[in-house]
C-alpha cells in the first residue's frame, strides 16, 4: 500500500472517530458563555491546538511516550474522566442550577474568553484523546522515508482543518436556537458526551488491564 493510501485511510480513521456530526451537538454547550465574535477565533484555536498535536505525534509520539512512560491506554482512560464529571450535569439538566455551578465551571467556565475552553475541554478530550494519538502512531509506524511523513502530515492538518469547521458551524448553529431548544440539545449533548466518556474509560482501563497482565507474563502479547 502506497504512502498516499495510507495517508486516506488515516484521515478516514480520524474523521470517522471524531464524527463530525456528533461533535457539533457537543461544541454547542461549550460555545455558549463565548462571545459569538470570538467563535472564529475558538475555531482557529482548535485548529492549530489539534494540528500541533496530530504533527508532533506523528513526528515524536511513539518515542516521547516511551520517555515519559505514557500510553494512549492512560491518555484514553484520564480523558473519559475528565468529560464524564464535566457531562453527567449536562445529561441530568442541571447546568442552570446555581448549586451546581462549581459544576458547570468544569466544562463551560462563565468567563467570556475563548481561551477558557480551547484546550481544556474543547481540544482535550473532546477532539483529540488517546485513540487518536494511537490511530496516529499506528499510520506513522507504516510509513517510510520523508515522503510518507509529509502526507501523513498534510492528512493530520486537513483533519485539524475539519474540527475547526465543526467549531464555527456550531457557534452559527447555537445562535439560531431558541432556549427550549437549547436545553434539550443540552440535554442530548450530555447524553451524547457521557456515552463518550464511558467509551474512553472502558477502552482506556481494558487496555491498561492488558497492558499490566502482559508485562507480568500472564498474557502473551
Amino acid at each position: 500500500m502506497s504512502n498516499v493510501d495510507l495517508a486516506v485511510l488515516m484521515l478516514l480513521a480520524l474523521v470517522g472517530l471524531y464524527s463530525p456530526v456528533a461533535a457539533v451537538s457537543s461544541y454547542i454547550p461549550l460555545l455558549k458563555p463565548i462571545d459569538a465574535r470570538q467563535h472564529s477565533r475558538l475555531a482557529f484555536g482548535l485548529f492549530v491546538n489539534v494540528a500541533a498535536i496530530a504533527v508532533g505525534t506523528i513526528l515524536v509520539g511513539e518515542p516521547l511516550l516511551e520517555l515519559l512512560g505514557l500510553t494512549p491506554a492512560a491518555l484514553s482512560a484520564t480523558g473519559g474522566i475528565a468529560l464524564m464529571i464535566a457531562a453527567v450535569p449536562l445529561m441530568l439538566g442541571r447546568t442552570d442550577d446555581p448549586a451546581s455551578a462549581s459544576t458547570e465551571a468544569a466544562l463551560s467556565p462563565p468567563s467570556t474568553s475563548w481561551r477558557s475552553v480551547v484546550f481544556m475541554p474543547l481540544t482535550f478530550p473532546l477532539t483529540v484523546g488517546g485513540a487518536t494519538i494511537a490511530v496516529l502512531i499506528s499510520f506513522r509506524a507504516q510509513v517510510e522515508g520523508v515522503t510518507g511523513v509529509l502526507v501523513l502530515v498534510l492528512a493530520a492538518l486537513v483533519h485539524a482543518a475539519v474540527t475547526g469547521a465543526c467549531v464555527y458551524v456550531a457557534g452559527h448553529a447555537g445562535r439560531r436556537l431558541s432556549d427550549r431548544a437549547r436545553m434539550i440539545l443540552d440535554r442530548i449533548a450530555g447524553i451524547l458526551l457521557t456515552a463518550i466518556a464511558a467509551t474512553l474509560l472502558a477502552s482506556g482501563f481494558t487496555r491498561l488491564a492488558v497492558d499490566v497482565l502482559t508485562s507480568m507474563g500472564v498474557l502473551r502479547g
